[in-house]
């Protein structure tokens, strides 16, 4: 059996200073905002080139808070993508704005910023380019078309931890933005959290009284906020891992790259980079015209494999009347052909040739 992410294997590595960590967080009862988490958002900072990290619940309350420090609220409108998980668009919703799907790049499956500027009305006041897959948006051209019109620009990095573009790391461009530490992410933790990122001293301070119950001072309430608060033992795992991210995301990168050589000859379409950024490879995502045939053969091999994702939001039942007008051709095209192959740090060259040659027998048969 290949999973799609080997943690066990990585836990293996790291098990001894990870339990070493979590004994002694145990010992001293600080559970709640406690050192390690304080630790954590420095480092966390450190890395990412941005003035501020706050720990949160999850990925999802990241981007929640994000939109509603950034000022975002009932009537405003948020351009995005609709090739993303649900949480994008749930994060404007819970605010009270409204998601604007625009169209994705056929290359890199990012928000093309080419129809960004055509879907601005005058209640748009924000756009949330995802970094999918671990690919970095164009986020010059995107921050220029903000620029021009005066919108907030907040980033979705939930896969993109540790990619770069143009020097800079991802959440670290924008007014704002959100990661999620889920389990399989590139930097995970043994459970939900997330992490809010901005340059800005009033967003962070926003963010920490929005996460906290709406509270600066204990039981002294300015506004109606969250419990939302990124637990010190998941910190304890964030902070081992932290240290070995650059590792992790070379070794993804070096297993997305052995796939792409080895199917280069194949009738299927492998990942993009475009250049402009460095592609971490939280997913490797092909296109294939046989997905469904690739799909049951890696299957029936107890081979991991997924479609990430195989129902654009515009087209969920959630949405689906909403947006019945809608159309996004190229966001459609692309769910119905990606598929989604095993990836992770240890994935052994043995483990990706064997994939690899699954694929080959169904496609050159």
């Amino acid at each position: 059996m290949i999973p799609m992410v080997n943690l066990k294997a990585q836990y293996a590595e790291i098990k001894d200073e990870i339990e070493q960590g979590l004994a002694q967080t145990i010992e001293n009862c600080s559970f709640i905002l406690g050192p390690n988490v304080q630790g954590f958002e420095k480092e966390a900072a450190d890395y990412l080139g941005a003035k501020h990290a706050i720990g949160v619940a999850s990925g999802t309350d990241a981007l929640h808070l994000a939109l509603a420090a950034e000022g975002i609220g009932a009537g405003d409108e948020v351009i995005t993508t609709a090739f993303t998980f649900i949480a994008t668009a749930e994060a404007i919703c819970y605010v009270g704005a409204k998601p604007v799907f625009v169209d994705i790049d056929p290359r890199t499956f990012n928000i093309d910023p080419e129809v960004i500027e055509q879907a601005i009305t005058p209640k748009t006041k924000a756009v949330m380019p995802v970094h999918l897959f671990g690919q970095p948006a164009d986020m010059a051209r995107i921050k220029e078309i903000c620029a021009k019109h005066n919108l907030k620009l907040i980033e979705d990095c939930a896969q993109s931890f540790g990619a770069r573009i143009d020097g800079k790391q991802t959440g670290s461009i924008g007014n704002a933005a959100g990661f999620s530490f889920f389990p399989s992410k590139n930097l995970g933790a043994f459970g939900d959290g997330g992490l809010v990122t901005t340059n800005s001293d009033e967003t962070a301070a926003k963010v920490k009284m929005l996460r906290n119950h709406g509270s600066d001072v204990r039981y002294y309430h300015d506004v109606i906020g969250y419990n939302s608060r990124l637990d010190d033992m998941q910190a304890v795992i964030l902070r081992v891992k932290l240290k070995r991210i650059e590792q992790y995301n070379q070794g993804r990168r070096r297993a997305a790259h052995l796939y792409s050589k080895l199917m280069a000859d194949l009738p299927l379409t492998v990942p993009y980079e475009d250049g402009l950024g460095e592609h971490v490879y939280h997913q490797y995502t092909l296109l294939c015209d046989r997905r469904d045939d690739v799909l049951k053969a890696l299957q029936d091999k107890q081979i991991g494999c997924a479609i990430y994702y195989p129902v654009p939001l515009h087209r969920q039942n959630v949405f689906k009347e909403a947006y019945a007008d809608v159309s996004l051709p190229v966001t459609e095209s692309v769910a119905a052909s990606c598929m989604a192959l095993p990836i992770c740090p240890n994935l052994s060259d043995e483990n990706i040739e064997t994939i690899v040659g699954v694929i080959r027998s169904v496609l050159t048969a």
